[in-house]
């Protein structure tokens, strides 16, 4: 029954999606406006996603290291390769965390509750990071740019992942879900989740850097518009950068096709930029993440063909 609902909000939201693109858009243009993408800014904007894996591999090493799971690096930046690629075919990012903790588990043992806890902490100062730029971004905005009804979005957003923040660390609130810590490994997750209180500094320091990744990774979004000709600076992405994020996690989606492209659509063309470059911009981008998955896919077939 869940599946059925599933699958019939997925086809649902991607068929509306789909047909809000169709509208606005013109096939034969756009098909003309990637065909005349600027390579360069495209493979800029895979070269930033590529090269933030390892600041992102290395901030899961700290959180690991803090709670005595030892990984090397190089083994990180594999299991976030496999996860981007598991992210393809799993629902949304959530499929992708789902992959590092099971990797994590499998090679260490007793580990899967610290693995689940910083992959956790991850999102969370991933949130946390996000609310940061959605902050910037609203300020950026107001008076500057007429997406009015996205600042709202973000706004609630901000109070949304506030909220968040104080569910997950509150010693008040987590007493009221004492009874599901009767279960080992929720236990074991609540355990190692809440001990990160006592280390003000590794998740100050981490946060940090999450910040810098995010606001560098918004600069791929940016250079996929420049390869199409979108002639923004990059101030008006890191309003949307955050709300990008969010849409992605939608889980009704088959791997955000059409919602996100109609999220560029209707962003940039509150922004005066046309529907096709618009369009282009966004598939641009879930080109250069497809791309990112491709070495995850490749590490994935190969220990297969080894395994044989």
């Amino acid at each position: 029954m869940r599946r059925a609902v599933r699958l019939g909000a997925t086809l649902v939201v991607t068929g509306l999606c789909t047909a809000y693109i169709l509208w606005k858009i013109n096939l034969g243009q756009t098909g003309h406006v990637l065909a005349h993408a600027r390579v360069v800014w495209l493979l800029a904007a895979l070269a930033i996603m590529v090269g933030s894996v390892w600041p992102m591999a290395w901030r899961w090493q700290r959180l690991l290291e803090a709670r005595g799971v030892h990984e090397s690096l190089p083994r990180l930046v594999r299991t976030y390769f496999v996860g981007y690629a598991a992210g393809q075919v799993l629902p949304t990012a959530l499929g992708g965390d789902a992959s590092r903790i099971y990797e994590t588990a499998r090679r260490h043992d007793n580990a899967g509750g610290a693995a689940a806890a910083t992959v956790l902490l991850e999102r969370a100062l991933g949130g946390a990071a996000t609310l940061t730029l959605a902050v910037a971004g609203f300020a950026l905005a107001v008076g500057r740019y007429t997406v009015g009804g996205y600042l709202w979005v973000e706004l609630a957003f901000v109070v949304l992942t506030i909220a968040l923040g104080v569910v997950l660390f509150s010693r008040r609130i987590a007493a009221r879900f004492e009874p599901l810590l009767r279960f080992r490994i929720l236990r074991d997750v609540y355990s190692a989740l809440h001990s990160f209180r006592d280390d003000a500094g590794v998740l100050a320091s981490m946060f940090a850097l999450t910040l810098a990744v995010q606001a560098v990774r918004v600069l791929a979004i940016w250079c996929s518009g420049k390869a199409v000709g979108v002639d923004l600076s990059p101030r008006p992405y890191y309003v949307m950068g955050p709300l990008l994020f969010l849409v992605a996690l939608i889980p009704f989606t088959i791997n955000g096709f059409a919602v996100r492209e109609s999220f560029f659509v209707s962003f940039l063309g509150a922004l005066g930029i046309a529907a096709d470059p618009a369009f282009a911009t966004g598939f641009l981008f879930f080109v250069v993440t497809i791309a990112l998955a491709l070495p995850g896919a490749a590490i994935v077939a190969g220990e297969a063909l080894r395994a044989r």
